[in-house]
């Protein structure tokens, strides 16, 4: 079923065994689960597996659940990859992409990251989990704790979406409003897990997150007949798709599925929280805590993250860079998408087409490039706010 082998520590190498129900390695750091890749280039045929059903699971044998029983599924995965001619005219961009994550079960990313560590812990044993979000990976975990049959702790900003609020609240989830952002709901959810014996789903705190999350390069090298594009553009707070991707595209090389043309990575945050910003511009080894953070998009609210360090890796290694927008470009760039492709995208997402036009304006992009950028949720699970 797959071709999970071990787990290894992100920053020392050391190894540990992927049957056993583990979050961080000892050296407090993200654990990356590593495959038999050798064993599955011999094995598995990569357009063979481009006839089954267009989810994330099609790609089972890359992904660490071992029993396909304990698959935990809403239909995640296969979203569509929209050409964006009106948007790209508009920029001077005749090959401007948007991969529309926002299709997903729970109407985000989160979907993924969450159906393979609740799949995976669910057959480690786990019976109850706890996480501390922004609102949608809340959501998701609620949603696929309940579709499992398990119990679910959410712990997030009482300013978070209603939306996000609602759909704990409906799948019978057990919430905690915490006033404060998401390090705050970190805290108290790391308390009382320890204290409930709960498994803590924390972002890239446990390792199966992020294998979820690496689907999304698989998606687009499959999309794109296995040529990847020349600049990706992602909203990032705390990193996993960037990180998971960049991690898929080592793995498909290994593979023989694509070659070693890497897309420039583009890490697209809010100024009034960009700890990956400027990290990357001041050449920092890893981010810093940002004081005071602050935006309406609460997917890039994100203060504090254990994933500094990997993605200023993935941005680096990529020849790519960073970009910081203010919420008033978000809310007009969220606007100039619906608008020219009718296409209503979360805050997030928005980021990464002001981003875009930055760069577009700096010449870092050049017109004959492919460039792709990210909707990682729904528009409609946000309260519009129109200038």
């Amino acid at each position: 079923m797959s071709y999970l082998s071990h787990l290894e520590c992100s920053l020392t190498g050391q190894t540990y065994d992927a049957d056993h129900l583990i979050r961080l390695s000892e050296a407090g750091q993200p654990l990356l689960a590593r495959y038999n890749l050798e064993k599955a280039r011999a094995e598995l045929d990569r357009d063979a597996l481009m006839r089954r059903p267009c989810d994330m699971w099609r790609y089972r044998e890359m992904l660490p659940v071992r029993d396909p029983q304990c698959i935990t599924t809403l239909g995640e995965g296969g979203t569509p990859i929209l050409k964006l001619d009106n948007l790209g005219s508009h920029l001077g961009l005749p090959h401007l992409y948007l991969k529309d994550e926002g299709q997903n079960p729970t109407g985000s990313f989160k979907a993924l990251g969450l159906a393979a560590a609740v799949s995976r812990a669910r057959e480690l044993g786990v019976t109850e989990f706890v996480i501390p979000t922004a609102g949608n990976a809340g959501g998701a975990l609620a949603a696929y704790a309940a579709r499992a049959g398990l119990r679910a702790h959410v712990y997030m900003p009482q300013d978070a979406p209603l939306i996000n609020i609602n759909e704990v609240q409906v799948t019978g989830a057990d919430l905690h409003l915490i006033n404060g952002l998401i390090n705050d709901a970190g805290r108290e959810a790391a308390t009382d897990a320890a204290a409930g014996g709960w498994f803590d789903v924390s972002t890239l705190k446990e390792p199966y997150r992020v294998e979820g999350k690496k689907i999304m390069g698989y998606e687009l090298a499959a999309a794109f007949e296995w040529a990847l594009p020349d600049v990706i553009v992602y909203p990032t707070g705390g990193g996993t798709g960037l990180i998971g991707m960049w991690k898929a595209f080592a793995e498909m090389e290994a593979l023989g599925w694509i070659g070693s043309h890497r897309p420039r990575m583009v890490a697209a945050q809010a100024d009034g929280c960009a700890p990956v910003v400027k990290a990357f511009h001041e050449g920092w080894e890893a981010t810093e805590p940002w004081e005071n953070a602050s935006t309406l998009a609460g997917g890039l609210r994100v203060p504090v993250t254990i994933g500094g360090r990997l993605m200023l890796q993935a941005l680096r290694q990529s020849d790519g860079t960073s970009v910081a927008v203010s919420d008033g470009r978000i809310f007009e760039a969220q606007q100039l998408l619906a608008r020219t492709e009718g296409i209503f995208v979360s805050l997030e997402a928005a980021a990464t087409v002001a981003a875009v036009q930055d760069l577009v304006a700096q010449k870092w992009v050049h017109p004959d490039e492919r460039v792709l950028v990210f909707n990682t949720g729904s528009g409609l699970k946000y309260r519009l706010l129109l200038s």
